[in-house]
């Protein structure tokens, strides 16, 4: 197989400049979509068995035996699953679907979801706009890896094509994340598009950084991981190092401030960048160094994998490592109509129709596509929270309780209460602030008064009988230094569709 760059012949004199054009094959397009959507199935179900088992350490133990048929395992991973209904929407509503019309998806999908995904589908189910779900203002998971992870099926459709690639990536990123959150997406789509006609892995990560905006931190992150890769092209660990060092310090999520957990969107972007840097081109040690690198150890592998396996193509990604997939290549992926023959053939639809779209074409058996060099998107960022610096628990004094707080059960850290009037107040000084605690199947409405002033009217429903789980119950940033006073009221209200009225507090973490 081969891909070309040409020069379009056969322009009139006086008719214009020419245009420049690289040209594909058919048969060699269907083969670097089957190997990326192959290489995500087989990274993912590598990575899967040490997923957050190593958070802010290499993890050097020893990994579990590959074997074929483990690829199974990624049938059931949101990575491919959310990463196809949003393909799905492109397929139903057009090239041009809007963030209303991925947004609408989101918010009737019955998967499960977490983090900036999960923060997203909440807010639209409870009427915020596509356009803002993932805005600070209401997602605390801004920043997170989710669109990251969501982002393959955009650049498996837009061969050669990042700008295209990044116009559909800001609409679809959009439902879930913001700033960096979203240039995690736009680098790993971005990386997925040179992949089609770029044999160097570095060259492939230096066209993802080239489509985010320089001044970025994501883009800052990157740049990083480039210019140490070359002081250290023998030693990744070394380069892991550094980036711990600089750059975990500042994660916002409150499963992860203070704490080593970490599904920053940049950070878990560094570790995808340092298996495809080191990993040469070979395969399995491409995804074993993304997944040693720790934290989201199954996404990870899973987008390194992925673009891998567009450079390679299906034909080339050796049998030990995909020989399991002809076996399940007819099966559905939960949750979506695909399987991999069919995500295939859809994704190779879609890239016909995005070339044609961009001024491309097709000819014959191949495809003419118009060259298009990396534009990143204008600079968007959420970086004003401060740094994390305490962890302050219901159990503290400087909490102050009124009505009647019992602890809640499964869970003796935290303050539950139903009653309306239940207070709790806390006095802090700092820019930001989270208050953690659990959505409830039993979750109520509550009044949350920032400084004395009615900051909004929420609810720790969880939207679903049997789910419960812990995350942020309220947030606010860019605030002026010094004391703020924070307070919560139970209104004694059930949420529409929950069995009770209870209200969690788990503990505030602060940030200066």
């Amino acid at each position: 197989m081969r891909s070309l760059v040409l020069i379009a012949a056969g322009l009139l004199a006086g008719a214009g400049p020419v245009s420049r054009y690289r040209e594909i094959p058919l048969a060699e397009l269907h083969d670097r979509i089957a190997g990326g959507w192959a290489g995500q199935m087989i990274g993912v179900s590598f990575g899967a068995p040490t997923e957050f088992r190593s958070n802010a350490r290499i993890n050097d133990a020893s990994l579990p035996a590959w074997t074929p048929e483990r690829v199974s395992n990624s049938l059931q991973q949101d990575d491919l699953y959310v990463d196809m209904t949003f393909a799905q929407v492109l397929d139903d509503k057009g090239l041009d679907a809007t963030t209303e019309d991925f947004g609408a998806m989101f918010r009737e999908a019955r998967y499960s979801l977490w983090h900036a995904n999960l923060g997203a589908r909440r807010a639209l189910r409870r009427g915020v706009p596509a356009t803002l779900s993932g805005t600070p203002r209401y997602n605390v998971h801004a920043n997170d890896i989710d669109f990251q992870i969501e982002s393959d099926f955009i650049g498996l459709m837009a061969p050669g094509l990042p700008q295209a690639a990044n116009d559909i990536a800001w609409r679809a990123g959009r439902v879930m994340n913001f700033g960096d959150g979203i240039y995690g997406g736009m680098f790993v789509s971005g990386m997925y598009a040179a992949a089609f006609f770029e044999k160097d892995p570095r060259r492939v990560v230096e066209a993802g950084l080239a489509s985010i905006p320089a001044r970025s931190p994501y883009a800052l992150l990157i740049r990083d991981v480039l210019d140490w890769s070359r002081t250290y092209p023998q030693d990744w660990k070394k380069v892991w190092s550094l980036v711990e060092e600089k750059w975990d310090k500042r994660d916002p999520c409150p499963e992860g401030a203070l704490r080593p957990f970490n599904i920053d969107a940049k950070l878990n972007g560094a570790y995808i960048a340092l298996g495809l840097l080191y990993g040469g081109r070979d395969f399995g040690k491409t995804i074993e160094i993304a997944t040693r690198a720790g934290q989201d150890s199954d996404c990870n592998p899973a987008s390194a994998g992925g673009i891998l396996g567009v450079m390679l193509g299906y034909q080339a990604i050796p049998d030990v490592w995909k020989g399991g997939i002809p076996a399940l290549a007819d099966q559905k992926f939960a949750y979506t109509n695909f399987s991999f023959h069919s995500i295939v053939a859809s994704t190779e639809k879609r890239a016909i129709a995005l070339v044609e779209k961009t001024g491309g074409r097709r000819e014959g058996d191949r495809l003419l596509v118009k060259v298009q060099p990396p534009r990143p998107p204008r600079l968007e960022v959420w970086d004003d929270y401060g740094a994390p610096v305490d962890r302050i628990a219901a159990g503290d004094a400087r909490w102050k309780f009124a009505g009647p707080w019992q602890p809640e059960p499964g869970n003796p850290k935290a303050r539950l209460a139903s009653a309306q009037g239940a207070e709790a107040a806390i006095t802090f000084e700092g820019t930001g602030a989270i208050i953690a605690g659990s959505y409830l199947p039993s979750g109520g409405k509550y009044d949350v008064y920032l400084d004395g002033k009615l900051d909004r009217t929420l609810d720790a429903y969880s939207d679903e009988e049997s789910t419960k789980f812990r995350d942020d119950v309220w947030h606010a940033f860019g605030l002026k230094p010094g004391p703020h006073t924070v307070r919560v009221v139970v209104r004694g209200e059930s949420y529409p569709g929950s069995r009770g009225s209870d209200v969690s507090i788990e503990d505030l973490v602060l940030f200066r």
